[in-house]
């Protein structure tokens, strides 16, 4: 097709029929042509060849258009973009925009000059079928992919021709959800420039009555007066339409201050009834928020993790907002605390009572912290869950109160038991079925996933904050919503209607300022009048709560208001059944219950059109000679905030030449370059591990061949050495604490990485990872997670788990951390290092490993069985050599950093002599950023 070169499209997880919105499709780009150019904005551009220009910007974004309607709590939402290339030289145009976490994509088009490209769901099988035969026969496939934070990513990218046209539209939808007594739209807005026209509309339409409507400032002043809000009883209407000049950070500025979010906050009345229960179309939904209720007395522990990565302000944070915690406790409230890194302590064996001594004392505690260690989560919960059991068994929990356990914690487990299945197990096995446990985790690199499951198979829920965040005031936020029950064994009954498929029927606690949303189908021909009936203990009696469905009214309200969406309820039970079967296929007990849970998804996933782990969304053009696919794969945490970018990937003017590295993601990057081989692992790379293990894979052959290198500690080992480029890694060796079985073994302690050109040193050890440019020297901790751009070079750091080095998008060195138990007679922390095969290098690259980079011809040959009944043997012509050479394991350790995942390999024996050019030795350099010289 015309103008369309190549399709990267990124996102995660999508759902059911769109909200239509009518529009004139691509009329308006008639008016392009008299557009007078908008100034450049904050990004270059890159032509097809991909080399900077260092001319104005000539790709021009005519419009960014976000609409949204909210019909009893129903969102649906739709973001258009549309751009047009002005300039002689193909462009790159990216569409990438965040939605919020649970949100589902319903709907994806793009016109790119004329061809329109639609979606269709399928079942995943289906769906990687017509991708795998669209790239077999040649034609244009694209790939979706995603990047989950707390946001999810819609990433999009084209590349179109001189004076092409491309319209993105995107649509989803989510359920608002009431917290801490309001419902919250938040609108992520990053258009990446300047637009002609920017145009943001948000439509409510709540049948209950509005109570309250507030848009809170979130720009800084910036748009004082632009938001204009018009509320009525049941509807309201707020648009946000700055005009190019407003949208200027200053009067002479060409970058654009929208870039944030856009938050509508409000609330309906329920003064007169606990509940509201709505039917239409033949689905029902139930809210219920009852409000003016004494809270339940409340057992709480906090079980905070004060780890080394705690360090800094993230543990001052949580000091801080713990100090305003205990100051919310009431004086009927009990609450202990446990802190834990490799250790675990309490600060009392027993809950006691929230006095104002006792708070004090514990504030004393808490500000005495000092962070240091590994993580050792599954002992801490295990102690918290032993403190209230006990207290229960002995009878010193009131036993009307409320049972809650709050995890507090920023990483992976690193101490005592460290599989997280295994951990769930433990937790699930102690805890008892009147105790909730809530977690909360900190940072970008936290395995949200794990909380979370944690979380929702033990009565309570998880919430992540990242570390560009005020923790404080999140762990205060997310404290607020869980710490005031109001009701415990909620239960909800539809007695002699004909009910089906309610999305659940009971739940353990309901807390002030939030609400339980039921829904379900019904028989409109059999239906008089739908009453639900909900049963619930209180702080001073047991309860029964009527509520009569709205019956008549409701589709003569809706008929009358063209935003409102006639299919709400169907969409409103879509969303709750299907999220509600995710998490009970992952808590599924046996393999029969999941293989029923999954049929039922897949159907429901069909039928609606939700692209969930089970489906994928096939775009394609009218003919289906172009075609992308729409993927649910593993999360991958890297990414940053959305935004409509053009030109190369990583904006070269976003940062100055060397930005300062912090503890946390600078989030403002638009994108980083190679796939970050921690979190996706290509299935074949050349690497080396401890002692140190060699094993380099070729391509051609499909074969893994190994070899060891038996050296001394000290000797530095060179492992790619380009000369040409000026790319050079070496690798330092260090020793075991003493010989084992009379053999000291040996691992590499330190790499160094030269980009010469780039003027660009990288220096990492076990303890720190430290970048050198000019004059300048930056150091980071392994206790980081960072992004470092200089020019061409991205360094990303994984807390305490990897290091990955990037030049360009065309090659890319992963190195990963081993820590051991620091009291180990023998072993020592050390590195390993993970570099993909690729022809970038030039033709003169050499190395233990370059060498490797152009594959020389090996083959293989009357294989036989070894010494070893296991290890077989067999012949090996390789480089002219005439080997023997016996098959063994060694091991990967990417995805499984603790006992690593065995990959099969050809063992050449006497430190890889035939295998590799001359003698091992011949490899030693003089420093760590010595060149190789060979003979």
């Amino acid at each position: 097709m015309k103008g369309v070169v190549c399709f990267l499209v990124c996102f995660l997880l999508s759902e059911s029929q769109g909200f239509e919105i009518p529009t004139n499709g691509l009329s308006e780009f008639a008016e392009y042509g008299d557009l007078v150019e908008l100034a450049p904005g904050k990004f270059q551009f890159v032509p097809e060849n991909r080399r900077y220009q260092e001319d104005v910007d000539q790709v021009t974004l005519y419009s960014y258009k976000v609409r949204s309607t909210i019909t009893s709590r129903m969102a649906n939402t739709v973001i258009q973009a549309k751009v047009v290339n002005h300039s002689p030289q193909p462009q790159d145009v990216v569409f990438d925009v965040q939605i919020p976490r649970g949100a589902f994509i319903s709907n994806f088009s793009m016109t790119v000059d004329g061809t329109t490209f639609t979606s269709s769901v399928k079942e995943k099988t289906v769906g990687r079928a017509l991708y795998s035969q669209a790239r077999a026969k040649g034609k244009m496939a694209g790939l979706v992919r995603s990047r989950a934070l707390d946001m999810e990513n819609f990433k999009t990218e084209v590349n179109i021709a001189p004076g092409a046209k491309v319209q993105f539209e995107l649509h989803y939808q989510e359920v608002k959800w009431r917290k801490l007594g309001s419902y919250e739209h938040r609108l992520h807005l990053q258009p990446g420039r300047l637009a002609k026209h920017l145009e943001v509309d948000v439509w409510i339409i709540e049948p209950q009555g509005m109570r309250s409507l507030h848009v809170p400032d979130t720009f800084d002043g910036h748009f004082d007066g632009v938001p204009v809000v018009s509320k009525g009883h049941q509807k309201a209407h707020i648009t946000f339409k700055p005009t190019v000049a407003q949208q200027r950070k200053c009067s002479n500025c060409s970058e654009t201050a929208v870039d944030g979010e856009l938050v509508v906050m409000y609330d309906v009345n329920r003064e007169e009834k606990v509940g509201e229960l709505q039917v239409f179309n033949g689905y029902f939904v139930h809210f219920f928020a009852p409000e003016n209720m004494d809270p339940i007395p409340k057992n709480i522990l906090f079980v905070i993790d004060v780890s080394g990565s705690m360090w800094g302000i993230k543990m001052k944070q949580t000091v801080e907002a713990m100090k305003t915690i205990l100051d919310d406790l009431r004086a009927e409230d009990h609450f202990s605390m446990v802190d834990f890194n490799h250790n675990v302590r309490t600060w009392r064996n027993d809950l006691v009572s929230a006095t104002k001594t006792q708070i004090a004392d514990a504030k004393n505690y808490i500000h005495k912290i000092q962070p240091s260690g590994g993580t050792n989560i599954n002992e801490a919960l295990l102690r918290a869950i032993f403190i209230l059991n006990e207290a229960n068994n002995l009878g010193l929990l009131d036993p009307n109160a409320v049972s809650l356990i709050i995890l507090v914690s920023d990483g992976d487990p690193t101490v005592g038991e460290l599989k997280l299945s295994k951990i769930q197990k433990n937790v699930k096995q102690n805890i008892r079925e009147n105790i909730s446990l809530f977690s909360l985790g900190i940072g970008f690199d936290v395995d949200y996933d794990f909380l979370k499951r944690l979380s929702n198979e033990n009565r309570g829920i998880a919430q992540r904050i990242y570390g560009n965040q005020d923790t404080s005031a999140q762990l205060k936020k997310f404290y607020n919503q869980v710490s005031t029950p109001l009701l415990r064994n909620v239960q909800f009954n539809y007695p002699q209607t004909p009910v089906t498929d309610v999305t659940q029927n009971s739940f353990h606690n309901y807390f002030g300022g939030s609400e339980i949303v039921v829904a379900g189908k019904v028989d409109p021909d059999k239906l008089e009048q739908l009453q639900g009936i909900i049963t619930a203990t209180s702080a001073n009696a047991e309860l029964v709560l009527e509520t009569l469905a709205e019956m008549d009214g409701l589709e003569d309200f809706l008929s009358k208001d063209k935003h409102a969406d006639p299919d709400f309820t169907k969409k409103l039970w879509a969303y709750l059944t299907i999220n509600q079967l995710l998490a009970e296929r992952s808590l599924a007990p046996t393999a029969a219950v999941k293989r029923k849970i999954t049929k039922t998804i897949l159907q429901m996933s069909l039928d609606h059109h939700i692209v969930t782990p089970l489906t994928a969304l096939v775009i394609e053009n009218d003919a289906g000679d172009e075609r992308m696919l729409a993927d649910s794969p593993p999360q991958d945490h890297s990414c940053c905030s959305g935004a409509l970018y053009y030109g190369n990937r990583v904006a070269p003017n976003s940062f100055p030449p060397w930005v300062n590295p912090s503890p946390t993601p600078m989030v403002p990057m638009p994108a980083v370059g190679a796939p970050v081989l921690e979190t996706t692992p290509p299935p074949h790379v050349m690497r080396v591990e401890n002692d140190p293990h060699f094993v380099i894979y070729l391509p051609k052959s499909q074969k893994n061949i190994c070899f060891n290198i038996d050296s001394e500690p000290g000797k530095i080992l060179n492992l790619v050495s380009d000369p040409e480029l000026g790319i050079l890694v070496n690798g330092q060796l260090i020793g075991a604490k003493k010989p084992k079985n009379e053999k000291l073994s040996t691992y590499f302690g330190k790499l160094g990485f030269y980009f010469q050109r780039e003027d660009m040193k990288i220096e990492i050890s076990t303890e720190t990872i430290s970048l050198s440019g000019g004059s300048r020297t930056s150091v980071l901790s392994w206790s980081d997670t960072a992004h470092v751009l200089n020019q061409r070079v991205l360094v990303s750091v994984k807390k305490e788990k990897t290091v990955t080095i990037t030049l360009d998008k065309e090659m890319s060195f992963s190195v990963l951390l081993h820590r051991v138990w620091k009291k180990h007679p023998i072993n020592v922390d050390f590195l390993g290092i993970y570099i993909p095969p690729t022809n970038k290098f030039s033709l003169n690259v050499h190395g233990l490993i370059g060498q490797f980079m152009y594959e020389p011809k090996i083959h293989i040959f009357n294989e036989r069985p070894g010494k070893d009944p296991e290890k077989p043997e067999a012949n090996m012509d390789v480089k002219g050599q005439k080997l023997i050479v016996t098959r063994g394991l060694q091991k990967d350790y990417r995805t499984d950093r603790v006992f690593g995942t065995n990959v099969p390999c050809w063992f050449v024996h006497n430190s890889g002599k035939g295998f590799i050019d001359g003698h091992y030795k011949d490899y030693f350099v003089p420093q760590l950023y010595s060149f190789l010289k060979w003979p």
